[in-house]
């Protein structure tokens, strides 16, 4: 779409000139000079209302959104506008469109302060933080922009193109968050166990299980029509697993074919590795107390803070350890019938913070094996 390409080059370069000169240009501004130009680039008529509807309300005493986007005179997307520089993080802003959208009958939002643009599933069966369908900053990947906001076309959107990509892209993430529950790091799943105990009748038990605590595994779900570049959720990383060789010179990679090339060797946890906690990383200069811990779980962010007694503090509760903050998570996630396969967490994997004399930011496993091999030096 040479249109879209053009209009968002445009935005890309009053973007960075609103930056430079650390202009905050106002909500109608942002509307007028950066999201205009791609909705009438995207097909849709921005002088009629029966296709593009400023303002719109449902009923009189309705909140208005800012566009309504229709066919045959019914409203297909919402478009939520922010004034360029705004905190699209402030869930606020979403949820109240996505409500909205919801009682309209529209399945899909966008939110946008024109430089970033995030598209929700308004009808998705769960919760309102995982309605996140696609999210792309249009000065990192003009590429990416035009993949995704051109799902938002006339045509497309009249051709429901964006509902079929949303179907495959919402199953494959669930099965991506269980195989990742089943292959992740730490205690692996006992039915996962089981399963190759039975495949391997040469191998112990205890063998497999072993196997599976040294294994690394990733997975991938392609597919030529969706964008993989701009998706927020990390389901489209490629298939590998990887193990320790018995000749630690010649590192094996068992690498399906066509898949992308194997991650380094995972190296064995060292026992003074293992001997060392929170508070010996504090002590030891690389972890300060009250930094800021950083995790990833099923596509979100989570944030915690370090306290100078080695404790871990996350949403106001204070937990022992970086793997009782991390099952915290998944527990804020899954609620509290979360199975215990489900909730066991490798909490120095999972968080990652501020080296504080490399300046990196690494997982908490990694300073901790910076820590030891000092200490062996």
């Amino acid at each position: 779409m040479l249109e879209l390409e053009d209009a968002l080059k445009k935005c890309v370069e009053r973007v960075a000139r609103f930056r430079r000169q650390h202009q905050r240009i106002g909500e109608q501004n942002t509307k007028a000079g950066l999201i205009e130009s791609v909705i009438g680039a995207l097909g849709w008529d921005l002088f009629d209302p029966d296709e593009v509807h400023r303002e719109y309300r449902r009923r009189g005493p309705d909140n208005p959104v800012d566009y309504a986007l229709l066919l045959l005179r019914t409203p297909r997307l919402f478009i939520e506008a922010k004034g360029l520089g705004e905190n699209l993080d402030d869930p606020r802003w979403a949820n109240q469109t996505i409500s909205y959208a919801a009682v309209a009958g529209v399945e899909w939002v966008a939110l946008t302060d024109g430089a970033e643009w995030r598209i929700y599933n308004a009808h998705a069966p769960v919760p309102i933080e995982h309605k996140l369908f696609r999210a792309v900053r249009i000065e990192e990947g003009l590429d990416d922009a035009v993949d995704l906001l051109s799902l938002l076309s006339k045509g497309n959107m009249r051709d429901n193109r964006i509902e079929e990509l949303w179907k495959g892209y919402f199953v494959d993430r669930q099965v991506h968050g269980e195989l990742l529950e089943l292959f992740g790091d730490g205690e692996p799943a006992a039915e996962l166990v089981a399963m190759l105990d039975r495949r391997l009748p040469r191998l112990s038990r205890d063998e497999v299980r072993s196997s599976l605590i040294r294994a690394r595994a990733t997975f991938d779900f392609p597919s030529s029509a969706a964008p993989t570049k701009v998706s927020p959720v990390p389901v489209t990383e490629p298939v590998h697993v990887v193990r320790p060789s018995a000749t630690p010179t010649v590192p094996q990679q068992l690498t399906p074919p066509g898949s992308a090339k194997g991650r380094p060797l995972k190296r064995p946890v060292t026992s003074a590795e293992r001997a060392l906690k929170v508070i010996d990383l504090i002590r030891a200069g690389r972890l300060r107390p009250g930094s800021k811990l950083y995790g990833k779980y099923l596509g979100k962010q989570y944030v915690a803070e370090v306290l100078i007694d080695g404790s871990i503090r996350y949403e106001g509760r204070v937990l022992g350890s970086p793997s009782a903050a991390g099952e915290a998570v998944k527990i804020d996630v899954y609620g509290s019938s979360i199975t215990a396969t489900r909730r066991a967490t490798d909490g120095l994997d999972f968080w990652s913070a501020e080296d504080a004399r490399a300046g990196d930011m690494v997982t908490l496993k990694e300073i901790r094996r910076r820590v030891a091999t000092e200490g062996e030096a």
